[in-house]
């Protein structure tokens, strides 16, 4: 299905790359499952070229990872790696957002409500790899106020790292209401300009996540049978 609101047509590789995305996100290609080139090719109706181009991407960003012998493999993390990325993020995080205080301007605020609203309405629509892409919009709006850019470059790695597990979190519903509520909370704080109220509040939000990303993980840790 074509989408108007697309602009310049995409390349085949750019269509392949945002359909392996929509994938992974969605949980359709589940972390630690391998990718069959052959068998997504016939998929998309692509040659396995642009595929592999867009594999390559995919890799840099953390997504997938290629095992000699095996081929590729959409990436999974250990509880441990898991957890320090969610630490890295939350020092990160906490800069920005202090930094972001003392130079979000209205328009930011704005930019920051119309991404919630399209988070709201992908949630309820059902739509995880809409959902994602405008989250992502939401704190991303508040990261780049702060005018940090290598920071805002370690950020965006660090969540390119967990979108493997993104749909756990989003495909429950109860977890989307919470997200609602969580970002009011902190489009609040930052309309109050309260630096600590936000921070407080975005490590609430980061807290749900963690919860039921580590739940999955560890359970997948003692399947496998990992210590």
């Amino acid at each position: 299905m074509t989408d108007s609101r697309v602009g310049p047509p995409q390349t085949t590789q750019q269509y392949v790359l945002g359909e392996l995305r929509r994938a992974i996100l969605s949980g359709s290609l589940a972390p630690g499952s391998p990718i069959r080139q052959d068998a997504l090719a016939e998929q998309f109706g692509v040659s396995r070229v642009p595929l592999r181009e867009a594999l390559k991407i995919l890799e840099g960003e953390g997504q997938v990872i290629y095992r000699p012998r095996r081929g590729y493999a959409v990436a999974e993390l250990a509880l441990a790696d898991f957890l320090e990325v969610y630490r890295i993020r939350q020092i990160l995080e906490e800069e920005a957002a202090r930094q972001a205080i003392g130079r979000i301007t209205e328009e930011d605020i704005e930019r920051l409500e119309e991404a919630h609203a399209d988070v709201v309405a992908a949630g309820r629509a059902g739509e995880i790899t809409a959902m994602a892409a405008a989250n992502r919009r939401f704190h991303f709006t508040l990261i780049d106020a702060a005018g940090m850019p290598r920071i805002r470059r370690f950020l965006r790695i660090l969540w390119d790292a967990t979108d493997v597990y993104r749909s756990l979190y989003y495909g429950d519903a109860g977890n989307r209401d919470r997200v609602d509520h969580e970002h009011h909370a902190i489009i609040d704080a930052v309309r109050a300009r309260d630096a600590d109220e936000l921070v407080r509040r975005l490590d609430e939000h980061r807290s749900g996540t963690i919860e039921t990303f580590s739940a999955f993980i560890e359970g997948r840790e003692v399947r496998d049978g990992h210590h």
